[in-house]
């Protein structure tokens, strides 16, 4: 008969371990709906050991909640190499890979986070936590997208495009996730589609915009994102 011996794990080690599976639990139902003995059986621990390492669900949750918004950031980070729209298909690629391995919670977070509450009511700590981790993930968005486009000081139309573009990417996997009605694939070439537009729109009132636009359009291929949407717009007017 063999005995199997289960190593102990270090403080650290199961905390990371706890917030991996309160994450994979909260990626697939409302935090809310997620209980700490749903959490304790997952991790193979008791319900006691789990307030050992965390005071409670919300502290959880929030722990569980900056290593998505690590994760989400990351995938922003994409290599300065080819064409702008190639770069930006593929953050958008990692983008949903992320919405749709994180689906209830990311629309939960979205949708005006957190889903946890304490005594019936949301946490105002764990408001203000969640927003600013929201926050940090769209600065590095936009901190990224700007890196792409070699710009270090905005100005005031720029910024407003590429924030109103990860606004709007946002909205899309949120409205992606109520049905997805619409194949993804077709909605990430989409996102890219509509930061041209955007762009476009932007530089026929401002000569900055204008420059820059022309500066990124030069290098993109015939057969690239942004040069299917001009073709699509041409065959549109025609």
């Amino acid at each position: 008969m063999t005995t199997v011996v289960r190593r102990r794990m270090g403080v650290e080690e199961r905390r990371q371990q706890l917030i991996g599976v309160a994450l994979d639990l909260f990626s697939r139902r409302s935090p809310d709906e997620v209980s700490i003995d749903e959490i304790a059986v997952a991790a193979g621990i008791s319900r006691p050991l789990v307030y050992h390492y965390f005071p409670g669900k919300l502290s959880l949750y929030e722990a569980a909640l900056k290593r998505a918004a690590e994760d989400l950031a990351s995938r922003f980070t994409e290599p300065h190499e080819g064409p702008l729209g190639a770069r930006l298909l593929r953050v958008m690629r990692r983008f949903f890979d992320f919405v749709e391995e994180h689906g209830p919670g990311f629309s939960a977070l979205m949708r005006g986070g957190p889903a946890v509450t304490v005594g019936g009511a949301a946490s105002m700590s764990a408001v203000s936590a969640t927003n600013a981790l929201i926050d940090s993930v769209r600065q590095v968005a936009y901190d990224q997208i700007l890196s792409h486009l070699d710009v270090t000081d905005a100005p005031a139309r720029l910024e407003l495009v590429v924030r109103s573009w990860i606004s709007l990417a946002e909205s899309t996997a949120l409205i992606w996730l109520d049905g997805r009605d619409i194949p993804r694939a077709e909605l990430e070439v989409q996102l890219v589609h509509d930061f041209a537009a955007l762009a476009a729109v932007s530089a026929t009132h401002d000569a900055e915009m204008n420059g820059l636009l022309r500066r990124l359009l030069k290098d993109e291929p015939g057969d690239g994102p942004f040069s299917d949407l001009v073709q699509g717009l041409v065959a549109l007017a025609s």
